[in-house]
């Protein structure tokens, strides 16, 4: 009796041993101005993992369990190839993020040289899947459709007459602007003036005092909503009435608290990447009700492309057989209509979403409103 005891706690320990662990990265800023939007992507990170993990995940032939390392780059290029490295080092074998164009498109070098696949949730700057890497994906639409579209909008839908263009500098910020400045003149617009901030600035009174001189009706920011709230404050108090146009680093819950409760109703128009429609948009309500009940809080922007880009990549591993990421790459480029929260997801020859759709958002009374989706 004794025996067979021993033999089935050997039996239970080798099956323990079995089971092989997969490590899968995560990087966005959980510190600093935007850290509220880093932690909805983390979080959208860890619900996908606990959910895959509850599941049971089988990888040729054997249970995996699945690993959440997460980093905090603070939105900062230094930090996040720092903590690509970090993550290189721990030997991950997929990673989600980063977050911000200005992290993604250095640390994206870093996970290319170590033939590690990178699937970024929101870095929406046009050079990130144009260096070439083999490694490098996203799920959303980039600025050339993020700001065309806006560019077109305010032309089209708003009749722009006198269109200021403020951005941060940054990576993303500077690449909307440019996309939606561009897509400005071909719809027979014309810029009257380009002003230039930081993603840390809390003053706009110079900028401002020179905007108000051109009697704006729309003004447009490149750049997230730490620095779009405060903005569009100080436009305000300054008496400049115009519309306040950006792309998704201001389309978040939040715009509204960090313009000091002072957003009147349909002052801000706004677009996110992705989108969805009709039938999809079950599976994203019912998203962002299960994320509710785990954390306690409502989606800010990102997170259901996040839990997305985490499924992608464990799909890829699951129909590889392996987790290996030279095995498991082909196979991760080739996705085709996977169906998930926020769309089916395909990836062309560059490794950008096909087809991405584009949600416009306006603000009422507080709330983020929805305009329509386009393509």
């Amino acid at each position: 009796m004794i025996h067979t005891v021993a033999m089935s706690g050997l039996a239970f320990s080798s099956a323990l041993y079995a089971q092989e662990v997969v490590r899968i990265g995560h990087v966005g800023p959980v510190s600093g101005p935007v850290a509220h939007l880093g932690k909805d992507n983390e979080n959208g990170a860890k619900m996908a993992i606990d959910e895959l993990n509850a599941k049971g995940v089988s990888i040729g032939g054997k249970s995996v369990r699945l690993v959440l390392l997460t980093e905090d780059d603070a939105g900062d290029p230094k930090q996040g190839t720092a903590v690509a490295q970090k993550l290189v080092d721990s030997k991950v074998n997929g990673v989600i993020g980063h977050l911000n164009s200005g992290t993604s498109i250095p640390a994206s070098k870093v996970y290319s040289d170590a033939g590690i696949p990178q699937i970024s949730p929101s870095a929406t700057n046009p050079k990130f899947t144009r260096q070439g890497y083999k490694t490098t994906f996203r799920v959303v639409a980039d600025d050339v459709h993020l700001g065309g579209s806006l560019g077109r909008y305010a032309i089209k839908e708003l009749k722009g007459k006198s269109i200021v263009v403020i951005d941060d500098r940054t990576a993303y910020g500077q690449g909307v602007a440019e996309e939606f400045a561009k897509a400005v003149k071909a719809s027979g617009g014309v810029i009257a003036e380009q002003q230039y901030t930081t993603d840390k600035s809390t003053d706009f009174s110079a900028i401002l005092t020179s905007v108000k001189a051109k009697k704006p009706d729309i003004v447009f920011f490149g750049g997230m909503d730490a620095v779009a709230g405060p903005l569009a404050r100080q436009m305000k108090q300054l008496g400049i009435n115009a519309t306040m146009m950006g792309g998704d680093g201001i389309c978040s819950p939040e715009l509204p608290k960090l313009a000091g409760g002072l957003l009147t109703d349909g002052a801000v128009i706004c677009a996110e990447a992705g989108g969805v429609e009709g039938g999809q948009k079950v599976g994203m309500d019912k998203f962002k009700e299960n994320y509710k009940r785990k954390f306690g809080v409502d989606v800010q922007i990102y997170s259901p492309y996040v839990y997305d880009a985490v499924n992608v990549l464990v799909s890829a591993m699951v129909k590889a057989g392996s987790s290996d990421p030279k095995v498991y790459l082909p196979v991760l480029a080739k996705t085709t209509d996977y169906k998930g929260v926020t769309g089916n997801i395909s990836f062309d020859e560059k490794g950008d979403v096909k087809n991405g759709a584009l949600t416009l958002f306006t603000y009422k009374s507080g709330k983020r409103e929805q305009i329509a989706v386009v393509r």
